[in-house]
């Protein structure tokens, strides 16, 4: 058991340790290339190819990294390259590149080389594997871990854990365009790929011709988004818009939320607060019956029937996901480097962090949580995995503005993940930015959206001039 645990850091200590004489492909300022192309297995029309950066771009530690990488075979596509980013971060992309080319967006495809890459930690070949956090909270970002979990995988990650953050992302994609050898590309990324398209663009300003940000999470990271301040309050403006729509339910859900939630205590709370934004996945409605309705649910509980709530919670249970589709691991990496917290960030000292969460949250206003408590926003999973990770050198944090390129901003309304709230607050970065609003979607509009709107809008926006 032992072993396995610690293959991951062992790999990486390893290949940091004998990485002194990395290929010159690889080197901050050789010229990066793909190599090893072959068709990608399963999925007919992309190639697959191998992308090796250095392990740190900014040259402390030496050693490589091998990115898998895929792309269409349209090299002399008329629109040039689209670099498509998927989120998490977790979540690998060379695996779904037939999805998002030929299922979701084909119009995309017949005029863009579409391109995807698992980026660094995650992926079959590449996760990062921290087998608690991974039976603990899997893919959610809510679901609170045990210290014990988020500590076993410092462990296992060691001093390599802040060469996760998203500027050395950033510096793998300019990589990736140099091999690919065109001067701009198109970036457009979801949920955290819009936190990376957004960094790229800020870093690269003169590489990037136009960008997409769908479902958007700002560039600037923040205390309060680190306590998923506007995501807890959101809830009440989602499930009563939700409670309009016809028949109207005729009371207030987010009342009933935040009745359930006082009375249930915090660590229910949590369980709720995870279940709801993994339950707008199944049903943006929120109120299909088949899906489990569960605006009726918490109606139901507060009025002393607690049994369909109960077994939502039960049936959205986080953890136990495969590392090779998300991985956990990788993704408290990343959001301890990059985010900002109440205690600052990843460079403050463990002694110190508590404290300045308390503090914070006795001055939190009740209207900061509501219909949810301060209690929830200190105990869910952004804080609580990161309270107990080890202090290192935290990742940039640009405040600027985007680009002055052409930005489409895409939210769906009923978006909980990446609530409506934060693509506005991004939309006034833009200097050409465009905000999409899609009625009655979640999350990830290129990837899920159910109609055609959102995705009407992608093709307007890259088929213009």
């Amino acid at each position: 058991m032992r072993s396995k645990m610690l293959t991951a850091g062992l790999v990486l200590a390893l290949t940091a340790a004998l990485g002194g004489a990395a290929p010159a492909d690889a080197r901050p300022g050789g010229r990066p290339k793909l190599a090893d192309p072959h068709p990608c297995p399963g999925q007919p029309g992309f190639t697959c190819s191998t992308l090796t950066v250095p392990l740190d771009h900014t040259g402390r530690v030496p050693g490589t990294l091998a990115l898998p990488v895929a792309t269409a075979d349209n090299a002399d596509a008329p629109k040039g390259v689209l670099l498509f980013l998927t989120g998490g971060p977790g979540q690998g992309g060379v695996g779904t590149i037939t999805r998002i080319a030929k299922q979701r967006l084909p119009e995309v495809a017949k005029n863009y080389r579409i391109v995807m890459l698992d980026q660094r930690g995650t992926g079959p070949s590449g996760a990062v594997r921290c087998p608690g956090l991974q039976a603990e909270v899997g893919s959610s970002d809510i679901a609170t871990p045990s210290a014990s979990a988020v500590q076993e995988c410092a462990r296992i990650l060691g001093d390599t854990a802040p060469l996760y953050s998203t500027d050395q992302s950033v510096a793998d994609f300019d990589r990736l365009r140099q091999a690919l050898g065109v001067p701009k590309m198109v970036v457009d990324g979801v949920s955290y790929g819009s936190f990376t398209a957004a960094r790229y663009a800020i870093a690269h300003p003169h590489n990037v011709s136009k960008v997409i940000l769908d479902s958007v999470l700002p560039h600037h990271a923040t205390a309060s988004a680190s306590l998923y301040l506007t995501g807890l309050t959101a809830e009440a403006r989602v499930l009563r818009e939700a409670c309009a729509v016809a028949p109207a339910c005729g009371y207030d859900p987010a009342e009933d939320l935040a009745w359930v939630v006082r009375h249930r205590g915090t660590a229910d709370g949590v369980r709720i607060f995870d279940t709801i934004v993994s339950y707008e996945f199944a049903d943006p409605t929120y109120r299909n019956p088949a899906a489990g309705d569960i605006i009726g649910a918490l109606h139901e509980a507060r009025g002393g029937a607690p049994a369909r709530l109960d077994g939502l919670l039960a049936a959205y249970q986080p953890g136990g996901d495969d590392p090779a589709g998300f991985s956990s691991g990788l993704h408290a990496a990343t959001l301890c480097a990059d985010s900002r917290f109440p205690w600052g960030s990843a460079a403050t000292p463990l002694a110190l962090r508590r404290p300045l969460l308390s503090l914070t949250s006795r001055t939190l206003p009740e209207s900061a949580t509501w219909p949810y408590t301060t209690g929830v926003a200190t105990q869910q999973g952004f804080i609580q995995t990161c309270l107990p990770w080890p202090a290192e050198r935290p990742a940039s944090n640009p405040a600027g503005p985007l680009p002055d390129v052409p930005v489409l901003l895409l939210n769906g309304d009923r978006d909980l993940s990446t609530p409506l709230e934060w693509a506005r607050e991004e939309a006034a970065q833009a200097p050409q930015g465009k905000l999409v609003i899609v009625p009655g979607e979640s999350h990830s509009i290129q990837n899920r959206e159910r109609g055609h709107a959102g995705r009407d809008a992608v093709i307007s926006f890259l088929l213009s001039t």
